[in-house]
């Protein structure tokens, strides 16, 4: 079976849009639907009911879902498998959900590498859901989520308090002035309650993003206000191409890493202790950008 075909499958699922599938996969959105039609013509049934707001899945596809995982995974270890063979080389890989990647994943990579010039590392991106069967499933060795995993095997690790800051791409937003130029990001369930129980006047909302991330980009080029980690808006909110709603709310919300615990000690220590450097730089520029409020 065409592993493109399965990747395509799994980054709809874990978007439910074929539209966000086909930019984290680098394809056009025809490419992603044609991969998808060609699957479900293999497999004989429809794996997604089409809408307008997006995809779900059906039955058959819900139950293909975690075949689909273990393809890619088995996959893998395989081609890991394959590597060692020939080379002494070590590896990590590292999954990360999409708005802890700029300000934390990355420079975590960064100072691996400057700490274990050896060690090969590979870097995966998905929502929540689809992190916990990569490390499940040993297709990573740990990841970073908003979404703590307590499985047999794993052991999960508060990581960071991120601080979600409410911003406008104009100067000046108030809450008053937001109604119709406001997206909800949906940073999960917790989330939503605080955000019933902190904007009532804001409840009824004309764009929903699924994904926290996508309203990063969204909003850019945009008159509407949404909801992004601190970390992740400091550096446009410094250049002024972002700016804080002021009497906005801001929301606690913990990341976590989550870690396969056969991982080798020599390389979970230093993956722990340049985890542990990283976090902190994240955190004081963190509480800078928080002290405008």
């Amino acid at each position: 079976m065409d592993l493109q075909l399965i990747r395509s499958f799994v980054e709809v699922a874990a978007s439910g849009s074929f539209a966000a599938a086909s930019e984290r996969l680098f394809v056009t959105q025809s490419a992603v639907s044609l991969r998808i039609q060609r699957l479900e013509d293999q497999l004989g049934r429809p794996l997604f009911l089409r809408a307008k707001d997006g995809v779900s899945l059906t039955p058959a596809g819900r139950e293909f879902r975690s075949h689909a995982l273990t393809i890619l995974a088995n996959w893998e270890q395989a081609r890991r498998s394959v590597t060692q063979a020939e080379s002494v080389t070590r590896s990590l890989t590292i999954g990360a959900q999409a708005s802890l990647w700029p300000r934390l994943g990355f420079r975590w990579m960064d100072a691996l590498h400057a700490a274990r010039p050896d060690l090969t590392l590979r870097a995966e991106m998905a929502a929540a859901e689809g992190l916990a069967q990569m490390v499940l499933s040993g297709a990573a060795q740990v990841v970073l989520s908003y979404a703590p995993i307590n499985r047999p095997g794993l052991r999960a690790e508060r990581l960071i308090e991120d601080q979600l800051v409410m911003v406008s791409p104009w100067q000046g937003a108030r809450l008053e002035d937001l109604q119709g130029r406001y997206v909800l990001a949906d940073w999960g369930p917790d989330f939503l309650r605080f955000h019933d129980e902190a904007l009532p006047g804001l409840r009824a909302k004309p764009v929903t993003m699924g994904l926290g991330a996508l309203a990063g980009l969204y909003i850019r080029s945009r008159e509407v206000a949404t909801y992004l980690p601190a970390r992740y808006v400091r550096s446009a909110v410094e250049t002024g191409s972002l700016h804080l709603v002021v009497d906005a709310p801001t929301y606690a919300h913990p990341a976590w890493s989550i870690w396969r615990e056969d991982l080798e000690n020599d390389l979970a220590l230093v993956a722990r202790e340049t985890l542990v450097s990283v976090v902190a730089r994240a955190e004081d520029e963190a509480a800078d950008l928080l002290d405008q409020f």
